[in-house]
């Protein structure tokens, strides 16, 4: 790449690196495996900035990279070793909203990685179903579709704690 187009590459890098780290943290609830989303996120794009820089939603481009990323993780994760637990809350906060947090997120694992997908882009990142449905590049319908099968599978996994929890991670 020349200089100009590493130093365009690089501008937008900087500028949206911390919502691409949200992002990711939002999919996979760990900060480790988020910085190393973002980090395979970032490398794709960069091999692919000339067509990337062209889009005409950048974001949307590279949140559609990020996401891809992570369902390709998970669809490949089982040989996977953890070496460690759980990692340290990044902030501190009360114990209800740490366990409230927990709950939510162990739930989240056990539903289907096209589900999760579907439940952090809705309600964690705020996006749109049209925006949902490019991001994952399938249909509004499926969007919704997915969002019901997810929502009746957090309710059953997670019972009568359903209405004390919100779909809000703080980061």
């Amino acid at each position: 790449m020349s200089d100009d187009t590493d130093a365009d590459y690089l501008a937008y890098v900087h500028g949206r690196m911390a919502a691409l780290r949200r992002w990711a943290y939002l999919l996979s609830g760990d900060t480790h495996q988020a910085d190393d989303l973002v980090q395979e996120t970032l490398t794709t794009v960069y091999s692919r900035w000339h067509r990337v820089s062209r889009a005409d939603n950048i974001d949307g481009y590279v949140h559609r990279i990020l996401v891809r990323t992570f369902l390709n993780e998970r669809r490949r994760g089982w040989w996977k070793v953890r070496l460690f637990g759980e990692t340290a809350p990044d902030r501190q906060s009360d114990a209800a909203d740490v366990e409230d947090r927990q709950l939510l997120r162990a739930a989240l694992a056990r539903i289907t990685p096209n589900q999760q997908a579907v439940l952090v882009l809705r309600f964690l990142c705020d996006q749109s179903v049209a925006d949902t449905a490019q991001v994952l590049g399938v249909s509004e319908g499926t969007v919704k579709s997915q969002t019901k099968h997810a929502l009746t599978a957090m309710r059953r996994i997670l019972g009568d704690r359903m209405p004390s929890l919100t779909l809000e991670v703080s980061r």
